[in-house]
C-alpha cells in the first residue's frame, strides 16, 4: 500500500501568531471549517489543548477524534486522526511561514495509509477537498480576525 499525501497552500494577511492561535483553539474550528462542533475529550499533558489532547469534532452524523501531536509556537501545529475514517497512521502538519508583508503562508499536509488495500486514491480524492477547505477557511477567517483587531486598535 502506498502512503497517500495531500498538500494545500493558502496565504492570509494575518500574522503567524493569529493563525497559530486559531489552530490551537479547537472551539474556533467550526467557525472556519465545515466541522460543526468541537469538544475537548481529553486534555493534553501540560495544558488543555496541548500535546496529547484529544479533540472531538462532528460534521453531520460523522464524529472524528484528533490528537494534538506537535506544537511549535507560531510555526507548526500537527495532529493525528484517531477514529472514523478508514485510514491508519494519519498525520497532518500545518506549517506557518511569515510573509514579507506581515502575513502568513499556510502549508497543510496530510498523509495516511489506507486500511483497505486499493482504496488510497479514492480516500485521497475524498479528503482532498476537505483539507483544501481547512487551509482556505483558516486563511480567510484569520484575515477577518486580524482586520478586526486592527480596526479596534
Amino acid at each position: 500500500m502506498a502512503r497517500q499525501r495531500i498538500e494545500h497552500h493558502a496565504t492570509t494577511s494575518a500574522d503567524p501568531a493569529t493563525v497559530y492561535a486559531l489552530l490551537r483553539d479547537g472551539a474556533s474550528w467550526p467557525e472556519w471549517s465545515s466541522l460543526e462542533t468541537f469538544a475537548l475529550e481529553r486534555p493534553g499533558a501540560d495544558e488543555p489543548e496541548g500535546v496529547g489532547a484529544v479533540r472531538r469534532f462532528t460534521s453531520g452524523r460523522v464524529t472524528g477524534r484528533d490528537q494534538v501531536a506537535e506544537l511549535v509556537p507560531e510555526r507548526r501545529f500537527s495532529y493525528t486522526h484517531t477514529s472514523n475514517i478508514p485510514v491508519k497512521d494519519y498525520r497532518a502538519d500545518v506549517d506557518l511561514e511569515p510573509t514579507a508583508d506581515g502575513g502568513t503562508a499556510i502549508r497543510w499536509v496530510s498523509a495516511f495509509d489506507p486500511k483497505v488495500p486499493g482504496t488510497g486514491r479514492l480516500l485521497r480524492r475524498g479528503l482532498d477537498s476537505f483539507v483544501a477547505g481547512l487551509a482556505n477557511g483558516l486563511a480567510e477567517h484569520a484575515a477577518k480576525v486580524a482586520a478586526g483587531r486592527r480596526a479596534s486598535a
